[in-house]
């Protein structure tokens, strides 16, 4: 696939418009019959989601950690793949790897000094180019952090508004 040629007729549109390049992805979150699991709906598929084993869940659906940090594996990979096409690197494969820690005592309120969420996230490439230079290397790992969308989301938090409706 020519990434370039697919990608081009877009990046026309949108500096022509760029009204037009503004999106809005939406997911929703459902209840179901126990109040340790539910439904995510993205538009496109249902995924089943639960609390993590560790504060109560049955450990027979992703956990929210695990859809963040699926996000993040599928964005980087999916990023890191397009960049290579762009750039014209032959690849034998690429392979992104995630892992992130975090303390379930802030989750379930047990101890004030330890924050909700993770602490750390590591992001492991795995990239098998063997004609690629090390220049070469060196921009696909810069362009391909630089793109990522959800590595930049991670890194630069964007505002976030909760609303309540019907609470009360």
């Amino acid at each position: 696939m020519d990434i370039r040629s697919v990608q081009k007729p877009l990046k026309d549109e949108y500096r022509k418009d760029p009204n037009k390049s503004r999106i809005t992805l939406t997911a929703r979150g459902g209840q179901t019959e126990t109040p340790v699991a539910c439904s995510v709906d993205i538009g496109r598929t249902i995924y089943q989601a639960q609390a993590h084993t560790g504060v109560g869940g049955t450990g027979t659906a992703a956990c929210s950690g695990d859809l963040l940090l699926g996000a993040l594996a599928a964005c980087a990979q999916i990023t890191c793949q397009m960049v290579a096409a762009a750039m014209g690197i032959k690849t034998e494969h690429i392979d992104v790897t995630i892992e992130g820690d975090l303390d379930l005592r802030g989750t379930l309120g047990i101890s004030k000094d330890v924050s909700v969420g993770f602490d750390h996230i590591r992001v492991r490439f795995e990239i098998l180019a063997p004609h690629a230079t090390a220049e070469e290397l060196r921009g696909l790992r810069e362009k391909t952090e630089q793109y990522c969308v959800v590595m930049q989301t991670l890194l630069r938090p964007p505002a976030l508004h909760a609303e309540w409706i019907g609470a009360g």
